[in-house]
């Protein structure tokens, strides 16, 4: 699995694709290529993903029971105007305008990395959600997710 750190700023041209920053091209180990996955965030937001990060998430969910309705719905949305998409010989990416309208993206964009994939975000809703960051309850979340885990032992 591809591991991504860093955020960066960068600008959509006229055709919706963006240029992948050198910062995020370096920890693209070379077997990974230059196709990725884009889909819709659970926020108003974007995910792309190396399609070799995408390849086991897709792997997990063939095997969800769809005789649930909860579960069709949920692979539903999670799939819902996911689309591959490779980097160009400049090095830049198309966002199909489906999920470019869906996340309100318009110029400017932030690319956030988030452990195994990338959430791409439109500046403005990215700094809405930054400035909403408050230290108790990142605090608390902290707690809940990894309370009682021992991570030195990792």
């Amino acid at each position: 699995m591809i591991v991504f750190l860093g955020e960066y700023e960068v600008t959509f041209d006229a055709k919706g694709r963006f240029l992948l920053p050198v910062g995020i091209k370096k920890q693209l180990p070379e077997e990974a290529g230059d196709k990725f996955v884009i889909a819709r965030g659970f926020e108003k937001c974007l995910t792309l993903y190396p399609k070799k990060n995408w390849e086991p998430i897709m792997a997990e969910l063939i095997k969800v029971n769809d005789y649930k309705a909860e579960n069709r719905e949920f692979l539903r949305y999670f799939t819902m105007g996911a689309a591959e998409t490779e980097l160009d010989s400049a090095g830049r990416l198309l966002v199909p305008p489906n999920l470019k309208g869906y996340a309100g993206l318009e110029k400017e964009v932030v690319l956030v990395s988030v452990i195994n994939k990338i959430e791409i975000w439109d500046k403005s809703k990215y700094q809405q959600f930054f400035d909403s960051f408050s230290l108790e309850k990142y605090s608390d979340l902290a707690e809940k997710v990894m309370g009682g885990r021992n991570l030195t032992q990792m």
